[in-house]
């Protein structure tokens, strides 16, 4: 029996998987709409940084690149973005497995918001790359060591903000354009209903 006519495919169209609202050449990888280079180079980027600071900057020691604005300060955050959880009074084992649930948490939901994202949305899917890059830069320093190197420093005066890293930076500035899409974006505005 075949589908009422609204519902089945025009011709020349191809099959449509309604379960996830998908044509079917577009499961499995491809489905995510990712640029899978561009988080696989702040993985990389991520990563090398993170060895050059251990390689030529010993633990707390600090370098100044902006005199009186940044510095590279060599830092190790064992909580999760930010330093936030990084004082949780448990033991390192712990923290560590802890910290690195809630990275593939988050990972998770950017794989499931991923599969929502259509092709056009490009500002989206910059942003879902760029923090999947990051999730996953400071995910394998968590696995490999327990806790993220941070070097970047920012501060005026006796202020300084949280240091940061590669991937942090890249994951912040992912989450302002997945935001801007959301709220910016024409087509994710409420159209005006027709007086009938």
């Amino acid at each position: 029996m075949l589908p009422p006519v609204e519902e089945r495919a025009a011709p020349g169209t191809a099959p449509h998987d309604a379960a996830l609202d998908l044509p079917v050449q577009e499961r499995g990888l491809a489905g995510f709409r990712l640029y899978w280079w561009l988080s696989m180079l702040i993985v990389l980027g991520d990563q090398l940084s993170k060895a050059i600071v251990r390689a030529a900057l010993p633990l707390f020691e600090s370098r100044s690149v902006v005199p009186g604005l940044v510095d590279f300060t060599h830092v190790r955050n064992a909580g999760v973005a930010f330093g936030f959880l990084n004082d949780l009074a448990v033991a390192g084992w712990a923290k560590t497995t802890l910290t690195t649930a809630l990275a593939v948490m988050a990972l998770l939901g950017i794989a499931f918001y991923a599969r929502h994202v259509r092709r056009e949305e490009r500002v989206a899917r910059i942003g879902l790359s760029l923090v999947l890059g990051g999730a996953v830069g400071n995910l394998v320093d968590r696995l490999r060591v327990g806790y993220v190197v941070d070097f970047v420093d920012v501060y005026w005066r006796g202020w300084h903000f949280w240091a940061f890293n590669v991937a942090d930076a890249c994951i912040t500035i992912g989450a302002i354009l997945i935001f801007l899409d959301l709220l910016l974006v024409s087509r994710h505005a409420s159209h005006p209903v027709s007086d009938r």
